[in-house]
């Protein structure tokens, strides 16, 4: 999906009461950019903040938005060439591992957006029960990190159940339909299972194993567009900081004016999943940056990638997470 930059700003100004249209001009021309992204508010709230504030158009991003169902399908478009960038969750430790993009900017920890749902009426009432048992997911993706941190958790691994690798709306389906007895997922995913299985009982969720085992989100590009376009990085990350304050610093109405992009989540919905995450403002995530926090946070996920997915000699975060890009856009 493609969405129309100007229909957007015209619904956020109608839907805040200002005008991100009549914001004043960047004096260059600006950056073309594709940006493809996630429809979750761990993925992509401050994205959606940062165009209601005019932050794209003030730092000379001329953004086209394209939503994806999984962070798989994000990095298999942008290294096609279809993408110019990307925000994900768990999968931004994946392909940059594999010499398959460049990390630059940290965007979410996934605090308790990943969940383990279950139905009792199948005889699961506990990690122990699903021994043997089929669990709905999508691999390589936060919520299968944070499943396989959850069986570890209770000494058990991946060979002790049966991974069913569907993408994410296909997985909750098998799950409401009972041809799974478990589903990991991610929100908002949850509210479908509660609306239309209200039986079926959340066992355990991310924050169960933070920081330990954080998840997190963030932003990528190929290693070419890294390093051919590293000034439009920093001019992006501007805009990303304007949108992260908001959502930070006024977090009830920056909530009101996303949740006009979520019509099938009530606000209530939208602030549990916000309650769901970890987001900080560029300050102290300058302070996370500095002290090697966030590198140490992806290799983490990148570690789990390298184990179960056979990557031969793994980048490590080190190498592929360019710490400058928001160092630079945070000095301004």
């Amino acid at each position: 999906m493609t969405i129309d930059r100007r229909k957007m700003l015209k619904g956020f100004a109608a839907a805040a009461g200002t005008s991100a249209v009549g914001a004043p001009a960047f004096a260059q021309a600006k950056t073309k950019m594709r940006i493809g992204y996630l429809h979750t508010l761990a993925v992509d709230g401050q994205l959606w903040l940062a165009q209601h504030l005019g932050a794209f158009e003030k730092n000379g991003i001329d953004p086209e938005f394209k939503q994806f169902q999984t962070g798989l399908e994000l990095f298999q478009a942008m290294i096609g060439g279809s993408l110019d960038t990307l925000v994900t969750g768990a999968v931004i430790s994946n392909f940059p591992a594999r010499g398959q993009g460049k990390v630059f900017l940290a965007n979410t920890i996934e605090f308790a957006t990943a969940q383990l749902w279950v139905r009792e009426d199948q005889g699961i009432k506990t990690i122990a029960d699903l021994k043997g048992k089929r669990i709905a997911t999508t691999a390589g993706t936060t919520a299968h990190v944070f499943l396989d941190n959850a069986l570890r958790g209770n000494g058990m691994s991946s060979k002790d159940v049966e991974l069913l690798n569907q993408r994410m709306p296909d997985a909750v389906t098998s799950f409401i339909s009972g041809a799974v007895p478990a589903v990991a997922l991610w929100t908002p995913f949850e509210v479908t299972v509660r609306d239309k299985l209200p039986t079926a009982k959340k066992l355990l969720d991310a924050s169960a194993f933070y920081p330990q085992a954080a998840i997190l989100g963030g932003w990528a590009c190929t290693a070419d567009y890294h390093a051919k376009n590293r000034d439009a990085l920093v001019r992006l990350a501007k805009a990303w900081i304007a949108g992260n304050d908001m959502l930070t610093s006024k977090s009830d109405e920056a909530l009101e004016i996303v949740q006009k992009l979520y019509p099938t989540l009530t606000l209530a919905d939208l602030k549990s999943h916000f309650a769901a995450q970890k987001v900080f403002p560029a300050s102290e995530w300058s302070k996370l940056y500095a002290d090697g926090t966030v590198t140490k946070w992806f290799q983490q996920v990148t570690d789990f990638f390298a184990s179960t997915g056979n990557i031969e000699k793994p980048i490590p975060a080190s190498q592929y997470f360019d710490t400058s890009i928001f160092t630079d856009a945070n000095k301004a």
